[in-house]
């Protein structure tokens, strides 16, 4: 007798198109075009716009096959479904030399050019990491790569609600033409986060310079402003205050050696934007600006500061010592510092107490990381008030440094520490503490 009744389906044909859909998109580009072949209702989800909303590519400098068909496979498909990105984000891979540089220009002015025309939905892009100031870019080059930039921001300007361009390191008029181009159709710009951290050549006064003041008053609905502290001044804070004090929340500050920081600040100035910005918060990021005199000048008590970062990385210098930081300047943070990094060459000064008391004076820290010379015992000593609820941290990363190559000793008591308090650390606490011998 013959059996007339349908062939039996996989559970995978009743699955609803949007799970379909969800379980796509973590799959590679190879992987969504080997689906796509299997029927009818696999190849249509493909082609849904959800799944092509977000794209990375990636130029690599010293291709390999792999990595060369990655790439191929990336740009045709932003090309192929461009109109529906949403977050698009180009990376460039250890860029060596002027050829390759150039081929990415003209990738790019192509890529730019079709997205420019197709896509109507575009909200953030990111290309990081430029290093505009390196001589593999040349005159030509990096002049027309900088005009197509410019004119695709302009096309998107209406749209863009973030712009990650950290790293281009460019020159003032170039950073600012970029930067007008957000509010080139209006004469003023709402987007919301701009990542301009190190974009700009090192060593420029930026905060002296009154095309990028009138530059920044064009943007009106900031509420990530990502930047270095060489753009900082008192135009700059009044400028944030009149247009963006609505919207702005976050103020990601970086200070770096390399970059002026000696310009003179008012604490009104800060007081003024903290009053009319009820919601902001300023992190702080220093790279080896370690000097209390340095610091004094910017750490101002009227800026309401959430996080500070600071890292000597592994540089010692005696004219410097971290004792008054930790107990003049961060002290003034007590009601609002929730983070706090310091990496740090101490091995002049040992500051056990100090740290141990600004932990416990800053009733809202959550997050610690230290990198320096201390002693083991300090770990006990923070855990104990930690368990006795003096503070309220949730993360601790600490590398305890040491003088000698063999840590073992250290490495028993922080095992013995550990146990002590296993039934906090496991509970309560994301944990991480090592020894690092620093010889």
């Amino acid at each position: 007798m013959e059996d007339d009744s349908e062939p039996e389906q996989s559970s995978w044909a009743y699955l609803p198109d949007v799970c379909l859909s969800h379980v796509f998109h973590w799959l590679d580009d190879r992987d969504r075009s080997r689906a796509a072949l299997v029927c009818k209702k696999w190849s249509c989800t493909m082609n849904s716009g959800s799944l092509w909303r977000c794209r990375t590519i990636t130029f690599y400098g010293q291709p390999s096959r792999a990595r060369t068909l990655e790439f191929q496979s990336a740009l045709w498909y932003t090309k192929k479904f461009g109109k529906y990105l949403k977050h698009l984000e180009i990376k460039l891979s250890n860029p060596y030399n002027t050829p390759f540089i150039k081929k990415f220009q003209v990738i790019m002015r192509g890529l730019l050019s079709h997205l420019g025309k197709c896509n109507s939905h575009l909200e953030s892009l990111s290309i990081k990491y430029l290093e505009l100031d390196c001589l593999i870019w040349k005159n030509v080059v990096r002049a027309q790569f900088i005009k197509n930039l410019a004119a695709f921001l302009k096309r998107m300007s209406n749209q863009l609600d973030y712009l990650n361009l950290k790293g281009a390191r460019i020159t003032l008029e170039e950073g600012c033409e970029l930067l007008n181009s957000l509010s080139s159709l209006t004469n003023r710009s709402f987007i919301s986060e701009i990542n301009i951290e190190d974009f700009f050549s090192l060593h420029l006064s930026v905060y002296s310079s009154a095309l990028f003041h009138q530059t920044m008053s064009k943007f009106h609905r900031l509420t990530i402003l990502t930047f270095n502290y060489n753009c900082i001044s008192d135009e700059l804070l009044d400028i944030l205050r009149e247009h963006s004090s609505h919207s702005l929340c976050t103020l990601n500050i970086k200070c770096h050696i390399h970059d002026p920081h000696g310009q003179v600040v008012s604490g009104m100035s800060w007081a003024n934007l903290a009053k009319r910005a009820p919601k902001l918060n300023v992190n702080f990021f220093f790279e080896r600006v370690m000097k209390h005199d340095h610091l004094a000048r910017i750490l101002l008590v009227e800026i309401p500061v959430r996080s500070i970062s600071l890292r000597s990385c592994y540089f010692s210098d005696p004219d410097w010592t971290m004792r008054p930081t930790l107990t003049n300047l961060l002290p003034a943070y007590w009601h609002g510092l929730q983070k706090l990094t310091l990496e740090l060459n101490n091995d002049h000064e040992l500051l056990d107490n100090e740290l141990l008391q600004l932990i416990l004076l800053c009733k809202r820290l959550l997050f610690l990381k230290v990198w320096a010379f201390l002693s083991v015992s300090f770990m006990e000593r923070l855990l104990q008030n930690r368990a006795e609820r003096k503070c309220i941290l949730t993360t601790i990363k600490v590398r305890i440094y040491t003088a000698q190559d063999d840590s073992t000793e250290e490495e028993r008591l922080l095992a013995d520490i550990y146990r002590k308090f296993k039934y906090l650390i496991d509970s309560e606490l994301n944990y991480f503490v090592i020894t690092y011998p620093m010889v």
